[in-house]
């Protein structure tokens, strides 16, 4: 098992573990699966069906590979289109649970999906997946050489960290802030607070969320509140996150 920290964006770290390799090969033989149904149903509709072949037979040779290649380019582009249009998942990495993500905190964006399949003509296509197989399994990210040039790796969303070890907060949908004043402190203060609350709040340590708070009043410069100390770092921390995620 392999662990991954992701520095987001916002200076969160979030630890996910990397998808294995057993999921990815999974994965990787549910979209062959598809991509051949895919041929057999073309092929019985277009060529048996409709017997466009009929029509082809007076082109030449690189006409006819042309026009045939057109049919096949779904299958050619299948992992790049999923990935970019699915956020980093084809069906097989949906059916298994694991996703394409950036290794530096930032959402994958199209020209990384080209890189990784670009390279799969050498992760993939040669020597049937081995040079794959072998750079996942000696890699520290568990990346295959088109992740590493990408800067991807696949994870496995099984095992998602739970939003309690992160400095986001689940807020209700008609959530009203108390404190506008919080946008005043940093994500590193407000991941701060929260380790500092939650460890204090589970061994009852009274002392710390009165000093927790104190410190809090004066960052934010608050003159006045009607909170206890717990009920006031909650809020703080649930607003803090209201007006981040809004901005």
């Amino acid at each position: 098992m392999v662990e991954l920290q992701i520095n987001t964006t916002q200076n969160v770290n979030i630890n996910f573990i990397a998808a294995s390799v057993g999921e990815r090969i999974l994965a990787f033989l549910i979209d062959w699966v598809i991509k051949i149904a895919y041929i057999v149903v073309v092929y019985q509709i277009i060529f048996n069906l409709f017997s466009i072949d009929d029509y082809l037979k007076g082109m030449d040779d690189w006409s006819y590979i042309a026009v045939i290649a057109c049919f096949y380019l779904p299958v050619i582009f299948y992992s790049l289109l999923f990935e970019t249009f699915l956020d980093g998942q084809t069906i097989g990495k949906r059916i298994m649970k694991i996703k394409v993500v950036k290794i530096d905190g930032y959402q994958a964006a199209l020209y990384d999906y080209i890189v990784r399949w670009f390279f799969r003509i050498v992760d993939l296509n040669m020597l049937s997946g081995v040079v794959a197989l072998i750079t996942i399994v000696t890699s520290k990210k568990s990346q295959r050489l088109g992740d590493m040039t990408a800067g991807t790796s696949v994870i496995t969303l099984k095992n998602k960290v739970n939003i309690s070890h992160t400095i986001l907060e689940d807020l209700d949908n008609d959530y009203v802030p108390t404190y506008p004043s919080v946008i005043k402190l940093s994500d590193n203060d407000a991941r701060i607070i929260k380790e500092t609350y939650i460890r204090a709040k589970a061994a009852r340590d009274y002392t710390t969320l009165i000093k927790l708070r104190k410190k809090v009043v004066e960052v934010i410069e608050l003159k006045e509140y009607n909170e206890n100390d717990i009920e006031f770092i909650d809020i703080i921390l649930k607003d803090y996150n209201y007006y981040t995620q809004n901005m």
